[in-house]
């Protein structure tokens, strides 16, 4: 460099003078962490606008409201189930025994500022988040969105939502008022259901015999610590892994498997999302400040010698107390053991109803044979079978919740017990099939009216009579961006059996394994499973009829 150079170089500095602080912080930050080349690539990020992807952010936001408000709870509860008597500001209990535990969330919902408050946003943002969560999954499931690259992101988010339900009972459960503890004592008789080892699991999760001394701090333990971290984590992993596959969008003009079209993440995305945010935010406020959730104060402290009226775990678990409510008191004795059928085929179906959800993106592609990348969905039409599959699953879970609560509909409708119980009882069984197969052929329909649109055109309501005198209604044909969103799904045909014989002309033995797949394969994506769409042909020629 020359001396001149050098100069104008130095005169310049000069002139400037020293770098703004943030902007030293900033070449400081992007030195050591790369942050401006990471932010260049994924700022700009896409991200598509439909509403249902909406509901994966309710998820986010009532979580992050969850560990917010559960942060501040921590600070007043007492997890013990140390006998204290109560003299607090709720008279009606003061002078009565009970746990610290119980004594500490009197004390949050009257005497410490915003307790209440605090509480029921904590409640009801655990109810909207398992819900959100169950939500979320079903548009996956409906819109194939779990197919390859994304099984794995699948069973992450499906486990956030066995946690969640579970995390639902621990957190519920550590008031230890009198609902609470009717939980407890359902999840104890669960637990000794089990054979064998039901004795011993039970002493070992309550210290002793039901209720022990230690359950609360274990439950305070496994509820703010344990489960949160996993949680969180999947969150984390799940949100990187969305952003590695990119999002998914459904099918229209311009959109193909190899790109995305959107808004990009910053400033656009993030600007919503953060509305978004206090508006979810301001929705739990605003519920848990005029509806009342979990009075405690209400129930009076646990005893083991008493059980509220109309005692109704939250709707979550709901299907899993009438599973228990419905099934008949049976017992069998084998081996010198007595199997309490009554609690045991509940405590088995309870897990099996959520792994069969859980499985069915590998049983599909085990079925269809189907390796490739999907980014695009599917329109839940076009997959009638699943679709009907979706519905059927969500008619056992509804008709179980209901069975949690056939007291209440007995009471409010003024019907016998035994009716809605035996009611109950029956559609488990039969309502998941007639959903199924109705469905299926509301499906169908809606696929042939597709095609009647793609090929006829919109009716216009306008009638025209030709020179022979026949009346006929004029018909508006669909627009290219339309015809493409009615057109684009794929139609893969069923697999077929191998060739009876094999090269030399011996027999082939197919295995029973490969006969089920190409039956369960005509089943899903046989003829009787999806309406041929209009081929060019039959467009052109439709096309010059209503010319």
């Amino acid at each position: 460099m020359s001396e001149r150079a050098a100069e104008g170089s130095t005169g310049t500095a000069r002139e400037r003078g020293p770098a703004p602080a943030g902007e030293r912080l900033a070449d400081w930050a992007d030195g050591r962490l790369g942050l401006h080349t990471l932010s260049r690539k994924y700022l700009r990020k896409v991200f598509p606008d439909h509403w249902s992807f909406l509901l994966g952010e309710v998820c986010l936001y009532t979580f992050v409201i969850l560990v917010l408000t559960g942060v501040y709870l921590t600070l007043f509860f007492h997890p013990s189930m140390n006998e204290v008597e109560y003299h607090g500001s709720y008279v009606p209990l003061n002078g009565i025994r009970m746990s610290e535990a119980y004594a500490s969330t009197l004390d949050i919902s009257f005497d410490v500022r915003g307790g209440l408050l605090i509480r029921q946003i904590h409640h009801w943002a655990a109810l909207i988040f398992v819900a959100a969560m169950l939500l979320h999954m079903m548009r996956h499931f409906f819109t194939g969105s779990f197919r390859k690259p994304r099984e794995l992101n699948w069973v992450f988010g499906w486990t956030l939502l066995l946690l969640g339900l579970f995390e639902g009972l621990l957190g519920y459960s550590l008031p230890d008022d009198l609902l609470s503890g009717t939980g407890m004592r359902f999840l104890d008789g669960a637990i000794l259901s089990v054979p064998i080892v039901g004795t011993y699991l039970s002493m070992f999760l309550f210290g002793g015999e039901f209720p022990g001394h230690d359950i609360v701090g274990r439950f305070y333990s496994v509820h703010v610590l344990l489960f949160p971290g996993i949680m969180a984590a999947l969150v984390v992993t799940h949100l990187i892994l969305v952003v590695h596959h990119k999002h998914t969008q459904f099918p229209g003009p311009g959109k193909t498997e190899r790109n995305v079209v959107g808004a990009p993440f910053f400033p656009v995305y993030l600007a919503k999302a953060g509305g978004f945010f206090f508006l979810v935010f301001g929705v739990v406020a605003f519920l848990a400040a005029v509806a009342s959730v979990n009075p405690v104060w209400n129930y009076g402290p646990y005893r083991v010698d008493q059980v509220s009226t109309g005692a109704q775990p939250d709707w979550y678990l709901g299907f899993a107390e009438g599973l228990l409510r419905v099934m008949p008191g049976w017992e069998i004795t084998l081996w010198g053991h007595t199997l309490a059928l009554g609690v045991l085929v509940p405590l088995v179906v309870f897990p099996a109803v959520l792994v069969v959800i859980g499985v069915y993106p590998f049983l599909e592609a085990w079925v269809t044979g189907d390796r490739r990348e999907h980014h695009l969905l599917d329109r839940p039409r076009n997959r009638p079978v699943r679709t009907g599959l979706g519905v059927a699953w969500l008619t056992f879970f509804l008709v179980a919740l209901v069975g949690g609560g056939n007291d209440i509909w007995a009471t409010r409708f003024h019907v016998s017990l035994n009716a809605v119980t035996w009611f109950v009882r029956v559609a488990l069984v039969v309502g998941p099939v007639i959903t199924f197969v109705v469905t299926r052929r509301i499906c169908l329909g809606l696929q042939r009216r597709d095609r009647e649109l793609v090929l006829h055109g919109r009716e216009s309501g306008r009638i025209k009579r030709l020179p022979h005198g026949e009346y006929v209604e004029i018909h508006e044909p669909l627009t290219q961006a339309e015809l493409h969103t009615l057109t684009a799904h794929e139609q893969p045909p069923a697999l077929e059996s191998g060739p009876e014989t094999d090269v030399n002309g011996v027999q082939r033995r197919t295995p029973r394994a490969e006969r089920l797949r190409v039956r369960l394969s005509r089943a899903l994506q046989g003829e009787g499973a999806q309406v041929p769409k209009p081929t060019a042909r039959e467009y052109e020629e439709a096309r010059r009829e209503h010319r």
